[in-house]
This record gives structure tokens, sequence and C-alpha cells, in this order.
């Protein structure tokens, strides 16, 4: 855990942003996956962990703006529940360690809220993402569960987002923590895959290592022969020789920091001259996009460089053609990365996603609406102490390609003929984290192969 005088300051800075009025944060709840008694793994709500730490189901907190009371809502276990749990220090004896001295049960919320409503202060909320909060919120505050999102607090949004988005030392040392776990999860898949396995024995492998570094997966494992699906969990197929697997894992720490990297190597113990060409231009785009990371740029321009690099690129193998910068523009690129080149990272893996792309990664200016530019979760200046991923990539999806070409789309920028001998290849992306710096950025934790050379290494 981080030391409790955290908790305090950050709680301390909260209500120093906001004018007024109560802030509301809920916990999360155990989520049962076919009956009450057998629950999903239990993920606390990343605001709530940021502020007060306590990572256990059926709490709220309650910030007081104005007084600058803070009170922790809970209750303890009963004698049935120790029973079956074991033996556990009380609620008042786990908040003491984070900073926390003034705890209620729960069931003195709703007079805290009746007291305030009365009283005509605001209560500020932010937008839940889960059902069983949005049911609190309607039977605390009498909003309809379809009006959570609209009726949550802009202002409590933009707060925490100001606080969360810049990473603290302790913050990154725990996210480095997070990459070094992933990149072992990602050497161990590239040593061990071999033709005849399943895609399902390299994904086990890659959960066992987070596990056994006392973490856990920090989103599901996309291990995949299919690589041009590009969030694709399935794992059945059996991977064989003049394979492409890519492998996105990443691993989250006991304090639930996350790490996100992604690596494409070859089933076979050497890329194909196919595989190398492409995988030689996915590889320049990352490093392109990495070195347009600096203080005071948009994320964005790092996301058109890695676009332009990939239209260069496929132009000299014939793919595409034309002026690169009209091409861009147009969106022909997004035939083959229909995706954004990174987001944040964090106490989520697609850090504060929960409060709304618009403000995390936009502050506040209207997204493009067009394909391909419409998943950029980030856009904004970059600012040092900002955590971000890169993962540009080249996907050859052939229903895309077989709609785009019977529609004549962008006929000027693409070689169709040329594409078509390609439309089984599959998909290649590799993806580091990064941290802003003062003067550019750096790479956060182990460095995983990236290099054919390299690559090629391994898997011998």
């Amino acid at each position: 855990m981080l030391i409790p005088q955290t908790y305090i300051d950050r709680c301390t800075q909260l209500k120093k942003q906001l004018n007024s009025g109560v802030i509301l944060l809920l916990g999360n709840e155990e989520s049962p996956m076919n009956y009450a008694d057998n629950g999903y793994h239990f993920r606390q709500d990343s605001s709530f962990l940021y502020f007060f730490g306590m990572d256990y189901p059926s709490l709220a907190a309650w910030i007081d703006v104005d007084t600058g009371e803070e009170i922790l809502f809970g209750d303890n276990l009963t004698m049935d529940m120790i029973v079956w749990m074991g033996t556990q220090p009380s609620l008042e004896e786990r908040a003491e360690k984070y900073g926390i001295h003034t705890v209620q049960p729960l069931a003195r919320l709703p007079e805290y809220i009746s007291n305030a409503g009365q009283t005509g202060r605001t209560i500020h909320f932010l937008p839940p993402y889960r059902p069983e909060n949005k049911i609190k919120l309607f039977n605390l505050l009498g909003i309809h569960p379809d009006q959570c999102a609209e009726r949550a607090s802009l202002d409590l949004v933009k707060a925490v987002i100001a606080q969360r988005q810049i990473k603290s030392e302790e913050e990154i040392k725990e996210i480095e923590k997070a990459v070094d776990i992933s990149a072992d999860m990602h050497m161990a898949a590239i040593r061990m895959a071999r033709p005849g396995m399943t895609e399902a024995e390299i994904a086990a492998k890659v959960n066992e290592v987070a596990l056994a570094a006392n973490g856990n997966i920090s989103f599901p494992i996309i291990a995949t022969i299919n690589g041009q699906t590009l969030h694709n969990h399935y794992h059945g197929n059996i991977i064989r020789e003049g394979d492409l697997f890519l492998l996105d894992a990443g691993a989250e720490t006991n304090l639930h920091y996350a790490g996100d990297i992604s690596s494409t190597f070859p089933v076979s113990s050497r890329f194909t001259e196919r595989q190398k060409e492409i995988y030689t231009i996915t590889l320049n785009a990352h490093e392109a996009a990495i070195s347009a990371l600096k203080p005071g740029v948009p994320f964005k321009e790092a996301h058109m460089t890695a676009c332009r690099t990939i239209f260069d690129g496929l132009k000299e193998l014939g793919l595409t053609k034309g002026n690169t910068d009209e091409a861009v523009a147009a969106g022909a690129h997004t035939l083959f990365f229909p995706c954004g080149t990174g987001h944040m990272l964090g106490l989520d893996v697609h850090d504060m996603e929960d409060l709304g792309e618009l403000w995390v990664g936009y502050d506040g200016v209207p997204k493009s609406t067009e394909f391909g530019f419409k998943s950029l979760r980030l856009a904004k200046p970059l600012q040092p102490g900002f955590v971000v991923t890169i993962e540009p990539g080249i996907y050859f999806i052939p229903e895309l390609i077989d709609m785009w070409k019977a529609k004549g789309k962008h006929t000027g920028f693409l070689n169709y003929e040329k594409i078509e001998a390609y439309r089984n290849f599959g998909g290649i992306r590799n993806e580091e984290d990064l941290l802003i710096t003062d003067s550019g950025s750096r790479v956060l934790g182990k460095p995983i192969p990236k290099k054919i050379s390299e690559v090629e290494e391994l898997r011998q």
C-alpha cells in the first residue's frame, strides 16, 4: 500500500478543486457469475482506490468540501461472514491504515444524503459504469439509472482527471512494476510457443506469470493467430508453422496499477520475408510515434506520425499510392490502421475511461466521428507525468477490404490488386508504455524484444 499521507493529500487537493458541496464516491460490490456466492474476481473502483485506497466491497466515501470532513461508510463482518472468510481487521482498523479517521455504518449514508438535500447542497458524483451503483444512486438521490451519466458532476470529473492524469513518483514506480511483470509475460510466451500448441496454452502461461508475481491480468488476454481482429479474446485455434502470433497482455499489481504490452512473433523460428516487410513498417511507425512524444505536443501528432509512416511503408510495397498527407487526411490509411496509436495508463489499463474519453483524452474538444480517427482515445497536449501507450499496427481485415473495394473507396490512394495478395496476412502490433518527461519521454520497465533479430533469437 501507499503511505497514508498520500491518500490524505489526494483528498485535500480534490477539495481545493471544487468550490462547495459534498463528494459521494461509491465503491464497487462483489459481482456474481451465476449465483450470489460464486463471484467474479473483485475489482474496486479506481477513483475510490485513488482517494481512499480501501480495496474491499460495499463501501462509500463522503467528502465535505465546505467543512473538510471525510467519512467512510461501510459495515464490519458479521459472524456468519467470519465463519466463511476468517478473522478480519475491523473496518475502523483498516481505515486508519489509509488515513481515514471517521467511519460510519452504511445504513447512515441516506441520512447524510437527506440532510445535504434539505439544505440545498450540491452532491457531486462520478458517472457510474456498474448497474448496482446506478441503482444505489436511484435509491439515494432519486436519479433514474438512464440519467446517471448526464446528472454526474462534470466539475468532479474534471477535478479527478486533473489529479489522476499526472502520475507521482510512487505511482510511476508501481506502474513500472506492472510493466516489468507484463514484459515477463511476453517473454514467456515468445519462448514457449511452438507449432501444434493451442492459443489457450499460451494464454494460460501468460496468466500464470501475472498470478505468480502476486498480481493479476489488467485486461482479458489477447493471444491469437488472427491479429487482424483487434480485440480477439478467442483462444481455440491451433498455431502452425508460418503463422504470426499477436499477444496483447498486461499485468496489474496488487495495488491495481496496470501494464499494457503487445508483441508479435512468428510461430516458426523465423519470420517469412513478407512478414519481415510488414513487421518493419509497423516497427518504424512505433519508433516514429515515440519520437513525437514531448510535453506540449498533442498526442494526436504522434498518431498522425504513425499513420504517415505506415502509409509510406506500404507505398514502397505497392499497396498504397499518391500523396501521403492527402491520403492520411482522407483516412485512406485506416484500411490498415483503423484504431488509435495509444491511450493513457495508470490505475486502469485505459486510464479513467469511465470518466469519458471526451474529457480524459480531448479536454472537452469534440472527437472526430470518422472511421479510424474516432477510435483515437487520446489527442490532447501531453504533460510531464502522463503515462501513455504507443501501439500502432497494420491489420489486413478481409471483410473491410472487400467492403471498401466494392464501394471503390479511396481508389486514388489504394492499390486493391496488390492488397488482395495480403488479405489473409493477419495483423501486427508492438506496444510499449511511456512516461512523458520534462524533455520528451522514456520507456517504462524492462525492454521486450522488438527488432526482428531479437525476436528470432528467442524463437530458436
